[in-house]
């Protein structure tokens, strides 16, 4: 069978077992919708925040960069594993003892105030609907390339598959959706990867092949006769400090994302939520640690399938024909030579590649079967899709919860609070459809912003909320509005209005470390100059801090 039959086979059986999670996790009350009931096993939740923690960024985008960044591409696996490690010590058991549904429900009680509530209920909206655009623009390129579909209507489509389960189902039908979803997607990362492995190298286990082949010396020497640096170099594309500035900004990033951390409140205890997080980093490790192989292998492979070929002998490449429809991949014979050179110079290089299809055009490079090729737009679809249903239920809880029932309307039934939420996550799906029609940037590029604003809002709040009982709701209304305000500037500043990264060049992807820094000072300096929060709340915090036996 061709690609795109396999493609229809393999995504439609996915959906059809999605759709049925869903329908049959389908929910009523406000404990099931927006925390799973507290019901879900250590190793289930475990299985269902790897899936929503590895998105479209993780399965399409990140060894793509890795492919293009070479050594500083590292950022990503250091910045994202080391976060989930931080959030796993640091805050869920903390977090999940408190008992609250969300982040800014902790926000809102630890500080004993509305306003901060609010506050936090914006930079959730901000940090999500950042996040979900990249999600959104992954489902549009799988679907392009794979079902000889336009991107926005692919987009389109996805849409309505998200929307179906996060409506009905709310977090119990997303998790138990997760968990297929992580299924689907380590297999279709997995196999192709030990596919070109063995290919390659001979060797079937990518880590091993990574480390004990001579790719990387023959890619080193490839990379300097096409005028590149080489692929193993440090700082060959970012400097020293942009690197340490992304890097932290991811890790703690991944510490005060909502729809990560909310999955730590679906465990029945706090001892569930630690082994779930134990589970998480198992199943994330299995991911992260093959993906900088295959960025390297699929460099490898793309360098030497097409530079200083001929247009003919490319265009005979049937991936090739269907790619360049997707306008992902371009050719231009500029110099007039009848070959197409691959080189790092932007006015003379003749060869355009995408970051975001590295991952996806991988198996049609290395001539891998069809349905190799179908189950990887399968797992595509399964990273990207996940991740934004999470993330449709922050926007939805942070609203339906923190917003109507907590502040405007507190007698409302379960029935119209559920409503509530359910009407929501179809306004957010219009904006996530808006933001994958209309992307800001390539897929991780556009989640490592979402990682910044998450750093420069969140972290100090709930970390010192936790650890320093003198914090007051003064500091934290003052600390996350002037993180989030020169976050957000920065980022707009430099990507969409020519801004120089004025800061040592440290790029829009890094500066919530700054904005991290300064949330913190201002936080700390304006708790210190106003009153001092309740007894009420202290106490609340050195509870919070006890450690508790269970069984």
């Amino acid at each position: 069978m061709s690609v795109e039959i396999w493609t229809i086979v393999l995504v439609g059986l996915s959906f059809v077992l999605y759709i049925y999670i869903g329908w049959q996790s389908r929910v009523e009350n406000t404990k099931d919708f927006f925390i799973a009931g507290q019901g879900i096993p250590s190793i289930a939740n475990g299985a269902a925040t790897a899936a929503d923690w590895m998105s479209a960024a993780s399965f399409i985008s990140m060894a793509g960069l890795i492919s293009f960044l070479g050594y500083d591409g590292s950022i990503y696996l250091m910045g994202w594993t080391g976060g989930y490690v931080l959030l796993a010590l640091l805050l869920a058991p903390y977090l999940r003892k408190f008992g609250k549904y969300t982040v800014p429900d902790f926000v809102g009680d630890r500080y004993d105030s509305n306003i901060a509530r609010l506050v936090a209920v914006v930079a959730a909206i901000f940090v999500s609907l950042t996040y979900v655009a990249g999600q959104m623009r992954g489902v549009g390129i799988v679907f392009s390339r794979f079902l000889q579909v336009d991107v926005n209507t692919g987009v389109i489509i996805g849409m309505i598959i998200v929307g179906f389960f996060a409506v009905l189902g709310g977090m119990k039908g997303i998790t138990w959706t997760q968990v297929a979803q992580y299924c689907v997607l380590i297999f279709a990362y997995l196999i192709p990867a030990i596919a070109i492995a063995y290919k390659l190298t001979g060797n079937p286990i990518p880590q091993l092949a990574f480390t004990t082949s001579d790719i990387g010396d023959k890619l080193n020497l490839i990379q300097l006769d096409l005028g590149f640096k080489e692929y193993t170099q440090p700082f060959a594309n970012k400097s020293m400090l942009d690197v340490l500035f992304t890097t932290i900004a991811l890790m703690v990033g991944t510490a005060g994302l909502p729809h990560i951390i909310v999955r730590f409140y679906t465990v029945k205890s706090v001892r569930a939520a630690r082994f779930s997080a134990g589970w998480a980093l198992l199943f994330i490790a299995i991911l992260y640690t093959t993906a900088p192989a295959v960025g390297m292998f699929s460099r490898y492979n793309l360098i030497t399938s097409l530079h200083n070929q001929t247009i003919a002998e490319v265009q005979k490449f049937d991936w090739v024909n269907k790619w360049e429809k997707t306008k992902l991949l371009a050719f231009e014979d500029k110099n007039k030579d009848g070959r197409l050179q691959l080189n790092p110079n932007k006015e003379t290089n003749e060869i355009t590649i995408d970051k975001d299809i590295i991952v996806l055009s991988t198996p049609e490079v290395a001539n891998l079967p069809s349905w190799v090729i179908a189950l990887v737009a399968a797992g595509g679809l399964a990273a990207a899709l996940s991740t934004a249903s999470g993330l449709l239920l922050v926007i939805s809880s942070s609203v339906a919860h923190d917003v109507y029932y907590r502040i405007f309307d507190s007698t409302a039934s379960e029935e119209k609070r559920v409503f509530v939420g359910r009407v929501v996550v179809g306004f957010a799906l219009v904006l996530a459809g808006y933001f994958g029609v209309n992307p800001p940037g390539f897929v991780s590029e556009v989640v490592a912003f979402a990682f910044g604003l998450a750093a420069a809002s969140f972290f100090p709040v709930i970390f010192l909320g936790i650890f320093d009982k003198r914090t007051n709701s003064q500091g934290a209304i003052a600390g996350m509005l002037t993180g989030l305000i020169f976050t957000i500037i920065y980022i707009v500043g430099v990507k969409f209005a020519g801004m120089t990264p004025w800061f040592f060049g440290v790029s829009a992807e890094g500066i919530g470390t700054l904005g991290m820094i300064i949330n913190f000072i201002v936080t700390l300096v304006v708790s210190h100059f106003t009153p001092p929060p309740s007894a009420e709340i202290q106490a609340l915090v050195e509870d919070l801090r006890t450690p508790i036996i269970e069984e």
